[in-house]
C-alpha cells in the first residue's frame, strides 16, 4: 500500500477526520479527484491532487495523478487515526496537514472600481471564456449546442430579473431550468448557479437577502443533477466554495487588475466550459448585489 501526505484540507472535514469515526466508500474516481461518500452523513468529500486549489469537503494530497492507482468505485474508505485509508491501494497521512476554510471578501461600500472591474471582466470573458455553455460558439457547435447557450443566456437574465424584483416562485423557477442544463460533469446551469449564489454571502453583501433563496435552489437540485453537482451547489448555498473562486471575489470587489487578471485566468481554466460558466454567474451575482445596494425587501428570499 502507498503511503502519501496530505498538505492542505478544508476545517470541517479534518475536524471530522481528527474527532469522530469515519467510513465510507469511493463514489467516484478521476484522473486528479477521488470522491468518497460518506456513510454516517451520505457527503461528498474530495481526495485532490497537489495542483488543484483548496475546496469546500477536500483534502489536497502530495500527488500529481490517481491513475497510476488501481482505486475502484466502492472500495472501502475509513480513517484510523492520522491516517485516511482507500482501499488497499493508498493511505494518506495527516501529520503535516495545513487547515483551509472558505473565507468570501467583504463587499465594499464604494463600488466604483466593483463596476470597472466587471467592466474588464465581460472583456476577459470575451477573448479568452472557453464556449460550450454560458458563452455560445456560433462557429462551431452544433444547433443542439446552440440551443443549450440560448437558453442558459434567457433563463439566467430572467432570474437575475426575477431576483431583483423579489419575485421568489418565478426566480425558483428560472433557477430550476438551469439545473442540469449544459454540457460537463457538472453542467453549465449548476455552474452559473455556484457563481451567482457565492457573491450572496459576502459580508456586507446587499445580496445576503437572497440568501434562502439558495437554500431553496438546493431543495429542488437534488433530483435535477449529478450528485457532485448537488454538493457543489450545496455548498455554495452556505457561502463555500473553491479558492479560486473566493480570490477571484476579492479581486474584482477590491484587487488591482493585474491581481484581476491572474485570478480570472485561473478559474477560467477550470474545466471544460465550468470556469467560464462560474465566472457568468460571479458577474451576475455582484450585478445583483449593486443594484439590490440601498434597497430593503420585506422579506427574505
Amino acid at each position: 500500500m502507498r503511503i502519501h501526505h496530505a498538505r492542505s484540507c478544508d476545517l470541517d472535514w479534518i475536524n471530522q477526520l481528527q474527532h469522530t469515526t469515519f467510513h465510507g466508500y469511493v463514489h467516484s474516481v478521476f484522473d486528479r479527484t477521488i470522491n468518497v461518500e460518506c456513510s454516517e452523513n451520505g457527503e461528498l468529500y474530495t481526495l485532490a491532487c497537489q495542483h488543484l486549489d483548496n475546496a469546500p469537503n477536500t483534502m489536497l494530497i502530495d500527488m500529481d495523478r490517481f491513475s497510476e492507482l488501481a482505486i475502484k468505485v466502492n472500495d472501502m474508505v475509513y480513517a484510523d487515526q492520522r491516517i485516511v485509508h482507500i482501499g488497499d491501494q493508498l493511505s494518506i497521512a495527516m501529520d503535516q496537514v495545513t487547515t483551509w476554510e472558505c473565507q468570501l471578501p467583504f463587499f465594499p461600500n464604494n463600488i466604483g472600481s466593483v463596476i470597472n472591474h466587471l467592466a474588464f471582466t465581460k472583456e476577459i470573458i470575451e477573448q479568452r471564456g472557453k464556449c460550450g455553455g454560458m458563452k455560445p460558439d456560433l462557429t462551431r457547435s452544433s444547433i443542439f449546442e446552440q440551443e443549450t447557450s440560448r437558453l442558459l443566456s434567457e433563463r439566467s437574465l430572467m432570474l437575475q430579473e426575477a431576483l431583483l424584483q423579489h419575485r421568489v416562485s418565478d426566480a425558483l423557477r428560472h433557477a430550476a431550468g438551469l439545473i442540469g442544463l449544459g454540457p460537463g460533469l457538472t453542467p453549465s446551469g449548476d455552474d452559473f448557479l455556484v457563481g451567482l449564489l457565492s457573491t450572496f454571502h459576502m459580508e456586507n453583501s446587499p445580496g445576503r437577502i437572497y440568501q434562502g433563496f439558495g437554500e431553496k435552489i438546493v431543495d429542488v437540485a437534488r433530483t435535477l443533477t449529478n450528485e457532485i453537482s448537488y454538493t457543489a451547489l450545496k455548498q455554495a448555498s452556505k457561502g463555500r466554495v473553491r479558492e479560486s473562486i473566493t480570490r477571484l471575489l476579492h479581486s474584482i470587489t477590491c484587487g488591482k487588475q493585474e491581481e484581476l487578471i491572474l485570478s480570472l485566468d485561473k478559474v477560467l481554466n477550470i474545466g471544460s466550459s465550468s470556469g467560464t460558466d462560474i465566472v457568468y454567474g460571479i458577474v451576475c451575482g455582484l450585478e445583483i448585489n449593486i443594484k439590490a445596494g440601498g434597497t430593503v425587501c420585506p422579506q427574505k428570499l
